[in-house]
């Protein structure tokens, strides 16, 4: 079988229960992911994969190297922020392999649509890590308007030259998908395939829809948009990126590739203040199921087959190992890939196999262990032990009924950190938002 295209889609923030297909209820104005939710039907859903961290840039990392994200000193941020602008040390090195790199090198062309926060020019940047091209962003989030950072710096590029552009950055970023699918469709359909990383900023705030234009000079000074947003808005931000995810399927439907492209589809981590992650507990910044447990979705008429849902545990770095084997590339030897390849998954959704998981966070201290339907937590001075596959909702501890086993499972994180690089003092914690601002979860 010869490679396929490979298009990997993430979210900002997306929670687990916000799309259709894993339990979303339908908005007033309808289905909120009608062409998000026809890729699972006609592809593969994933009900326990998990993203490599609880907040953005630390996931990135892992996307981006195939390896836990913690061997990387920009990674220990939790998440990079705009203060990083002008270090040499916050960014993903130029020297890493990467996905894009590797697959580059398998005869590839490569592309960044949306956002890279992995470090700023010219110490970083994605023409720097395997990109051929980048259109986007690189800082952590923008507004969909003015296209302006926190700082009110404009944030918008083609490589790494500034680009003007009016527009709702959502569709913006679809559209230039489309444009890029179109111009590589000749070359694909003739026996070059094209790698296409398509990183939305929806549904991050500031919460703005496609009709809030209005909104942008009211959040130009906190994009964080504490005193703004609401469901419905948020449900709308998903639905106008889900609008562009269905023009890319007809883009690809019409240039004849959508049987020969494998489009994987998730979220960067758990979502945010409007999201929502039932039956799981907490969100983006927590090691509890809704920081970390995202949406996997895997379509590719050619390799899997229609309406597979399949409960094999997998990280995103995972997800990268699969496409650089699906690609025909090969793990640089002086870099292998923490990640494992879900390739047997996809074949055939029965065929599970075990994978023990790993977290931590400077943030609360917070550590984490997944190893089959058990879970190690540890936020702050305290311990948990959960039966996951019994409660997802992680409120029954069972740490002082099994004694052992937390004991273990302890030891086994124990281990693991430890051929990891310790977390340095001056790596930084940026929380958005506290208790003084809303009411804890």
């Amino acid at each position: 079988m010869s490679p396929p295209n490979i298009i990997f889609i993430v979210a900002d923030d997306l929670g687990f229960a916000d799309l259709g297909c894993y339990g979303g209820r339908a908005a007033p104005f309808g289905a909120v992911s009608p062409h998000i939710d026809a890729l699972a039907a006609g592809g593969l859903r994933f009900s326990e994969g998990y993203a490599n961290s609880p907040v953005c840039s630390p996931t990135r990392f892992a996307l981006m190297t195939m390896r836990y994200q913690y061997r990387l000193r920009g990674a220990m941020e939790e998440p990079i922020n705009s203060r990083s602008k002008g270090s040499t040390t916050l960014g993903l090195p130029p020297e890493m392999p990467t996905l894009p790199s590797r697959l580059r090198e398998a005869g590839y062309a490569t592309a960044l649509v949306g956002k890279w926060h992995l470090g700023y020019p010219p110490a970083f940047g994605p023409l720097r890590s395997g990109y051929d091209e980048f259109f986007g962003i690189m800082a952590g989030g923008v507004d969909y308007f003015t296209h302006c950072s926190s700082k009110g710096d404009h944030d918008l590029y083609i490589g790494e030259e500034p680009h003007h552009e009016v527009g709702y950055l959502t569709d913006v970023f679809s559209k230039r998908a489309v444009d890029f699918v179109q111009r590589m469709a000749p070359q694909a359909r003739g026996g070059r395939p094209f790698f296409l990383s398509l990183n939305y900023t929806a549904p991050h705030w500031p919460w703005e829809t496609r009709n809030d234009a209005q909104v942008a000079s009211e959040v130009a000074a906190n994009l964080f948009h504490l005193d703004g947003g609401n469901v419905d808005t948020y449900r709308r931000m998903i639905h106008h990126m889900d609008e562009g995810i269905g023009w890319l399927a007809d883009a690809l439907r019409k240039e004849r590739l959508l049987d020969d492209t494998l489009i994987v589809f998730t979220s960067d981590n758990g979502g945010e203040r409007f999201s929502d992650n039932w039956p799981l507990v907490g969100g983006k910044m927590d090691l509890t199921e809704g920081g970390i447990r995202v949406p996997w979705i895997a379509h590719w008429p050619r390799g899997i087959r229609a309406g597979g849902v399949t409960a094999q545990h997998c990280l995103t770095m995972d997800w990268s190992a699969t496409m650089l084997e699906l690609g025909g590339g090969t793990p640089h030897p002086d870099f292998p890939p923490d990640g494992v390849s879900l390739r047997p998954v996809l074949a055939d959704p029965a065929a599970t196999f075990a994978r023990p998981m790993h977290w931590r966070m400077k943030h609360r201290h917070q550590r984490a262990l997944r190893d089959g339907r058990w879970k190690y937590l540890k936020v702050d001075e305290h311990e948990y032990l959960f039966d996951i596959a019994a409660d997802a909702r992680e409120r029954a501890n069972l740490a002082a009924r099994q004694p052992e086993r937390l004991q273990r499972m302890r030891q086994a994180w124990l281990a693991w950190d430890a051929t990891m690089p310790p977390i340095p003092q001056d790596a930084t914690v940026s929380l958005g938002y506290s208790a003084k601002d809303m009411p804890q979860r």
